[in-house]
């Protein structure tokens, strides 16, 4: 009789170790899409220049500087080229996601918290914004639509973190068919000698670095 007393809280307990645990696998997920067209125009994606990370203390000012004045170099060449520049805000909306936010990413980006708008040296220059969920860019669909109305098969990408959601981004152009180039002196990262690694890898699935 005791130990059925146990069962019901320890049911619970495996619920919402498991419900958070699928929280951790959604936000590291690369999303499958269906292969793109023969589209042959370029956009510059710029990621999670949010200040919230900007500003947050987890970036060399010396490596922010440098991405900076590339970044901003890109979008004046972008933007004299007929190129578009999106910007890819974070925000934790999925209830798991937000979780596991909340206890383990001091709870950044999540949705309705100050800091999502980007910061202060990239504000005003996006001609698109899109949000995303999770690292991911392509996991709503709305960044697939967006470039497939732009007619964009190539992706110049630059932002934070490269780690993450750059290169998880990056999968997931690449697994749809897109051209990818990530803009190393615009990629930062809070652990760069994790960094070289990824883009190695990224180096090993067509990614050009640039």
């Amino acid at each position: 009789m005791l130990s059925a007393i146990w069962i019901v809280p320890a049911l619970a307990l495996l619920g919402a170790a498991v419900w958070f645990a699928n929280g951790i696998r959604q936000i590291g997920q690369v999303s499958s899409g269906a292969p793109i067209g023969a589209w042959t125009e370029t956009a510059l994606l710029l990621i999670d220049l949010q200040t919230v990370f900007w500003d947050g203390g987890s970036f060399d000012t010396a490596a922010k500087a440098e991405a900076v004045e590339q970044i901003l170099a890109e979008v004046a060449a972008a933007k004299s080229n007929g190129i578009p520049v999106i910007a890819v805000r974070q925000e934790w909306s999925i209830p798991s996601t937000k979780a596991v936010a909340k206890l383990l990413m001091k709870g950044q980006a999540v949705e309705g918290t100050a800091g999502l708008e980007l910061a202060a040296p990239f504000q005003d220059l996006a001609d698109h914004v899109v949000v995303k969920r999770v690292q991911d860019a392509f996991e709503t669909r709305e960044l697939d639509r967006l470039l497939g109305q732009l007619g964009v098969g190539k992706l110049r990408i630059a932002g934070l973190d490269t780690n993450y959601c750059v290169a998880k981004t990056a999968l997931a152009a690449r697994q749809r068919g897109y051209a990818v180039e990530i803009i190393k002196r615009g990629a930062l990262s809070a652990d760069q000698g994790n960094a070289e690694k990824t883009l190695e890898m990224l180096r090993g699935e067509q990614v050009t670095l640039r």
